[in-house]
């Protein structure tokens, strides 16, 4: 388990409100939280350093969370961190397929604070 000066998650969601709940619920647990708005911000922020876990919604505009994850791939940007994916809708099996390995859980909106809690605790 990470130190709690170590726990980080990007939320990657074109939701400001989703972005917004999840400062409110996850900083007073002591989790560092960044936010990005799109695939391109996640992949930006991965080039400046960030290292941690990602929640990153399948359903954005311009590149969705499977482009986002498959550009980081491409980039070498997976290494020190770990993504989970924040989805509306069921995952088609080609896609888990394709990308289970770098994915380590898949939470449902809406979702359940304390799921989100114990999942950025865990790493």
């Amino acid at each position: 388990m990470a130190e709690e000066s170590n726990r980080r998650i990007m939320v990657v969601d074109d939701d400001v409100f989703i972005l917004e709940v999840m400062e409110e619920l996850l900083e007073p647990e002591g989790i560092e939280v960044v936010a990005a708005e799109s695939g391109d911000e996640c992949i930006a922020q991965l080039a400046d350093g960030f290292r941690g876990v990602i929640l990153m919604d399948i359903m954005m505009p311009r590149k969705d969370g499977w482009e986002t994850i498959q550009e980081m791939i491409d980039r070498d940007l997976m290494e020190g961190n770990v993504i989970a994916m924040l989805t509306a809708k069921d995952v088609p099996d080609v896609e888990l397929e394709c990308l289970k390995e770098h994915v380590i859980d898949y939470i449902t909106k809406p979702f359940e604070p304390d799921e989100i809690v114990a999942l950025v605790k865990g790493y």
